[in-house]
């Protein structure tokens, strides 16, 4: 192990990648001082909202025997016991089960790669990366999986129903530089919608608002204020034959001519251009939140949102060198 890999080693978690799954990592709080091991993790696995059925009693006490259930940070953690008493303010690791996901009929499919990154086209229905009902069918797990790299971590993210060009790191070195290219905003994002034709919408128009979003609400909204959101309309097309005839087969006969817009956002609010695309009166084709919420536990896989992260620009952190990455998708 060369030295620079040394130090990362020693801030690093005690249990490694799973299965394409981090380890959870819970802080003991004040209330549960002195709370045996065991118990602890047990209250914390019950509590979870979304948990496999076979995340049992037995199989807590089984990932204690296998050493499973660890204390503190890497080389200076500690193997727990089930009656091990905690001490507030320490810090316990452990593997969580997930619970049983729908399987998404879709695969990742590779852009592009090299010794640094990994260039994919995510399909729509996919989470960037694990999270609430969402573990294991997402890309980062998926590619996690069939790579065998479970240093693979995207360096941005696409919301679960979008599609297209989305950028992981290989290596945890590197990964840094590239976070804060996106975080920084310092690339160029083109991004394809297919909604109802609107003529108003021409080539220059821009859309400023201010968007707020809750967490745990499925819509976010436009409200008064200083602008947070800009999106440029680059160009809208009225999408052809071929292409009317392959949405129909997917939305019914009976759906009206549709447009293909060029967006280019400057700002990466979520939802960003599924609101001002609702706002603008198209809300784009197949969208389940907006206008309307589809029910919780109605979900078509059969049925995307026809909005497509098309093509990403940057300058390379490392190399300098620009990179241009491009999503083929068709629907």
């Amino acid at each position: 192990m060369n030295r620079s890999a040394n130090r990362r080693r020693m801030h690093s978690p005690p249990l490694l990648i799973k299965d394409g799954l981090n380890p959870s990592r819970v802080r003991v709080p004040t209330e549960c001082a002195d709370m045996p091991a065991f118990e602890f993790v047990w209250q914390l696995k019950i509590s979870q909202r979304y948990r496999h059925p076979d995340d049992t009693q037995a199989e807590l006490y089984a990932a204690f025997a296998r050493g499973e259930v660890r204390l503190g940070l890497w080389p200076h953690d500690q193997e727990l016991s089930p009656t091990t008493h905690l001490s507030a303010g320490s810090d316990v690791w452990f593997y969580r089960m997930p619970a049983i996901e729908p399987e998404v009929p879709y695969q990742c499919e590779v852009i592009d790669e090299d010794e640094n990154l990994l260039v994919i086209d995510k399909p729509p229905f996919l989470a960037t990366m694990p999270r609430g009902k969402h573990i294991t069918q997402t890309a980062t797990v998926q590619l996690r999986r069939t790579t065998g790299n479970g240093d693979l971590s995207p360096a941005h993210r696409l919301d679960r129903l979008t599609s297209g060009v989305l950028v992981f790191t290989k290596k945890p070195d590197i990964r840094g530089a590239y976070q804060r290219l996106f975080a920084e905003r310092k690339t160029e994002k083109i991004y394809e919608a297919i909604a109802a034709v609107q003529p108003e919408i021409v080539p220059g128009t821009v859309w400023r608002s201010r968007m707020e979003k809750t967490a745990g609400e499925v819509q976010g909204r436009i409200v008064p204020g200083e602008v947070n959101a800009i999106t440029n309309v680059y160009s809208q097309t009225l999408c052809d034959a071929p292409r009317m005839s392959t949405l129909r087969k997917i939305h019914g006969d009976s759906l009206p001519q549709q447009a293909l817009y060029v967006l280019r956002p400057e700002t990466g609010r979520t939802h960003q251009l599924r609101l001002h695309m609702w706002a603008a009166g198209i809300a784009i084709l197949g969208d389940p939140a907006y206008p309307i919420i589809e029910p919780e536990n109605y979900e078509d896989f059969g049925t995307p949102m026809h909005l497509t992260a098309r093509e990403l620009r940057f300058d390379d952190p490392l190399t300098g060198k620009p990179r241009v990455f491009r999503s083929n998708r068709q629907w």
